[in-house]
């Protein structure tokens, strides 16, 4: 705990540094990040290293995702870097080639300790050909530790030893999975700057037995089989309105103060999307990035929008302070309202939503007719990795709000 403290401190330090590029002797260029995970397991990532008006940035490259990291600061050797919208960041200290420290998520108090190298532009750097091709679907178990199992889908195209794909859940996707085969072993790998998954798996007989690396925090081993036609369950059937309630109601503040509730004249004779989200939840980011995008493109004063934040941030301060960071970011309109912080439990978030049966995702989205009465519930969220899944989600939600506006 003392070591822990004395890093913590340190870090405080590099936070108040303010930027001077003129001195920082970094090489721009592809730069091949590692985190420390579990088992002392190593996760790779890549990143290009830039210089624009005279400030670093950096662009993280998970298969086809691309991160544009913008809030680099350095002072003398020492470097914090952080991320959009996340409340993570990497400090530590740097030469021309190499930058040393460690990965921070405050709120959870977690601490990964991080290295980069310049001139490193493969993620799994190896010569072995792959000896099995697992492009297509895979029904998956994965095995947390004193949890119950849960199933996955796993969707992947492999070409030579180069492997891209995702797991889905029933409450959303592990996003951009990028990585190789190597004889009859697989190593896929993600950094997003809130998600630091790795999963390694033993390839037979069609069959993947493997472990998956969540930072430094949780282990889960995981089975696979090959299996074109498996399924989740339905998405819009898992979270409910209970018996003894007929509406969804809520009542939480803005980040300007003022306290927002169902009852308001802004959701009268409107069609109103709940998003129950948190600023630190990859999915919610992906479904926020759409719900701006299709607000963009079809406004209508019918349809209104209001987030339901459930925060970790261990203040309320922190946790307006995420949430504003997140709207300013994406540039969004509708007003986000701080429904709990100091713990995103889902549990503990269904005490706040008693008229639903479960909170068992973030997102999950609740669409509510002019009428007032809830049509439909969508846990979790396949977001653009997702593929096919993601234009399907697209094409019903264009087609579920046009017919709710039409009523």
């Amino acid at each position: 705990m003392r070591i822990k403290l004395v890093i913590l401190g340190i870090i405080t330090l590099l936070l108040g540094c303010k930027e001077q590029p003129t001195n920082n002797s970094l090489k721009t260029g592809p730069w091949r990040g590692i985190l420390m995970v579990k088992d002392q397991k190593k996760l790779p990532f890549t990143f290009n290293l830039d210089i624009r008006a005279d400030k670093y940035s950096m662009q993280i490259r998970n298969a086809e995702e691309l991160i544009e990291v913008d809030e680099i600061t350095t002072k003398g050797d020492s470097i914090t870097i952080k991320f959009p919208v996340f409340e993570g960041y990497i400090a530590g200290t740097f030469d021309s080639t190499r930058i040393r420290g460690v990965f921070i998520k405050e709120s959870l108090d977690r601490i990964v300790p991080f290295r980069a190298e310049f001139g490193k532009n493969e993620r799994f750097p190896g010569t072995g050909k792959a000896t099995s091709d697992i492009s297509g679907v895979w029904e998956t178990v994965f095995y947390p530790m004193e949890k119950d199992p849960y199933k996955a889908k796993g969707i992947f195209t492999q070409t030579g030893n180069l492997v891209t794909g995702t797991f889905r859940t029933a409450t959303g996707d592990y996003r951009y999975l990028e990585g190789v085969v190597e004889g009859d072993s697989l190593m896929i790998s993600t950094f997003d700057g809130a998600h630091a998954f790795l999963f390694t798996a033993g390839i037979k007989d069609s069959t993947l037995s493997g472990k998956f690396y969540s930072g430094n925090h949780s282990l889960e081993t995981f089975e696979a089989k090959r299996n074109e036609g498996f399924e989740l369950p339905d998405a819009d059937s898992l979270t409910f309105i209970k018996e003894g309630y007929e509406r969804f109601e809520f009542a939480f503040p803005h980040s300007e103060g003022s306290l927002i509730t169902s009852d308001d004249a802004r959701f009268t004779d409107k069609v109103l999307i709940i998003q129950i989200m948190g600023t630190w939840c990859p999915n919610c980011l992906d479904e926020s990035k759409f719900l701006v995008e299709y607000l963009e493109k079809n406004p209508n004063e019918d349809l209104e929008v209001v987030a339901l934040a459930f925060e970790y941030a261990k203040t309320e301060e922190l946790a307006f302070k995420a949430i504003n960071r997140l709207r300013e970011r994406l540039g969004i309109s509708y007003p986000i309202l701080l429904a709990q912080y100091g713990s995103s439990d889902k549990g503990k978030a269904n005490e706040k939503l008693p008229m639903l049966n479960r909170v068992l995702s973030y997102p999950t989205t609740i669409f509510i007719d002019k009428k007032g009465e809830v049509r439909k519930i969508s846990t979790g969220f396949n977001g653009p990795a997702t593929g096919q899944k993601y234009l399907d989600f697209k094409e019903d939600f264009h087609a579920l709000v046009s017919t709710l506006l039409s009523e």
